[in-house]
């Protein structure tokens, strides 16, 4: 039963001065608003879930806004001094071993000795087929199946899911009505008024390109129009974006676009809102074949990871295009490297030391890492199909009051 009274006795044990006894002493002590707010701030999401129960002051303080973000605060800087002890987090699909499908989510961590180890598992989630749009705070965000009610007309179901705490926010996004190019959307932080947002930028043949930002605070959608300086030649708007998912790094989205046949970095600055462009590596694909690029953080800088082919010997190389200075055009630098993989694979994601994750198109599904400086190749699984990767997977209690 709830308690009405703020000041819940906390018991602490106190060992007693005298050395011939050996038990300790309970000493109730009644915390003041302030220590146990700063008490509760430093204990887990598990505990504080369960210590809602404690009283209804209790509930009021854990549930408030103040206290979900300053909690997250702690949480962030446990983070980054324990940044060190593995590689990062993987969200999957756990691969059944006599059937095609599941219904389950896991999360794995990449141990230092190229070990997957299973942390927790989620069953029959509504959300399970779902593609992944990104990881922030504690927090995934999902783009459902689209569900057609006219060939042009698809109803986007998104999820926002806490794991931590079990709970997923579900929203629409409307449907458009003219044939789109492509539909990127992206999951992002803004930091000043500690919110969250979703991009989403559909590009079409016939009219220029659509912004919408969803912002959790107030539940809503608004709508404004892609407007970017950029130094293409023929001027004009964004005519198609690379991939569905936005890559969110130092405050702002990131995708690879098109202005005709121009081709540059689009970045969305969360927090004031605007468009910008970032400049590509200058000839960074002469001589060669594309097989695949991708934007990704490579040991804490933005950088571009480019799989092609020689045109003269058709070898597969990886070179990855480092940013050292964010968006300083002259401090990109490349790594090549001859990737010893064959053809049967596919780039995945990069971990925080700068191995790359790459799986194996067969099922069921093999994960390897790639070390581009030692050229090391491990295999890590076959048990799981990854769906994405996090750096760090810190809980929080984000959604919590949703």
């Amino acid at each position: 039963m709830v308690e009405e009274d703020f000041h819940t006795p906390i018991y602490i044990i106190e060992p007693s001065m005298s050395q011939s006894r050996k038990k300790p002493i309970l000493l109730p002590h009644r915390l003041s608003d302030d220590v146990l707010f700063d008490v509760l701030t430093r204990l887990p999401v598990k505990s504080l879930i369960r210590f809602r129960c404690v009283s209804k002051s209790w509930y009021s303080i854990i549930t408030k806004p103040i206290f979900i973000n300053t909690h997250l605060d702690e949480v962030k800087s446990l983070s980054n001094n324990n940044n060190n002890c593995n590689n990062g987090y993987l969200l999957c699909n756990p691969q059944p071993r006599y059937a095609w499908s599941s219904r389950d989510l896991c999360t794995v961590v990449c141990n230092s000795d190229h070990r997957l180890t299973e942390i927790s598992r989620f069953f029959e989630l509504p959300f399970h087929s779902a593609r992944v749009v990104g990881f922030c705070n504690g927090i995934f965000c999902f783009a459902g199946e689209e569900q057609f009610i006219h060939r042009f007309w698809p109803i986007l179901e998104i999820y926002l899911w806490n794991p931590s705490i079990r709970k997923f926010k579900m929203f629409k996004a409307t449907p458009y009505t003219t044939p789109y190019v492509s539909v990127t959307l992206g999951l992002a932080y803004h930091s000043q008024k500690r919110d969250y947002k979703i991009l989403r930028i559909g590009c079409f043949k016939e009219q220029p390109p659509v912004a919408e930002v969803y912002t959790l605070s107030s539940n809503s959608w608004r709508k404004f129009v892609v407007s970017v300086e950029s130094l293409s030649p023929s001027g004009g708007s964004v005519t198609s974006i690379v991939g569905q998912s936005f890559l969110f790094f130092n405050g702002s989205l990131h995708s690879i676009a098109f202005i005709q046949g121009y081709k540059f970095i689009l970045s969305f600055d969360v927090n004031d809102e605007k468009f910008r462009e970032i400049i590509l590596p200058q000839n960074y694909l002469d001589g060669l074949v594309l097989i695949s690029e991708q934007l990704v953080v490579f040991k804490g800088c933005l950088a571009l990871i480019v799989f092609v082919n020689t045109q003269d010997e058709y070898i597969e190389e990886c070179h990855i295009w480092v940013m050292k200075e964010y968006g300083i055009v002259e401090s990109w630098k490349v790594t090549k490297q001859i990737v010893p993989l064959g053809d049967v694979t596919s780039f995945f994601d990069c971990t925080k030391s700068g191995e790359l994750l790459i799986t194996a198109e067969i099922y069921p599904v093999q994960i390897y890492s790639f070390d581009p400086e030692s050229l090391n190749v491990n295999y890590l699984s076959r048990d799981y199909e990854p769906k994405a990767y996090t750096a760090n997977l810190m809980e929080s209690l984000v959604l919590l009051n949703e």
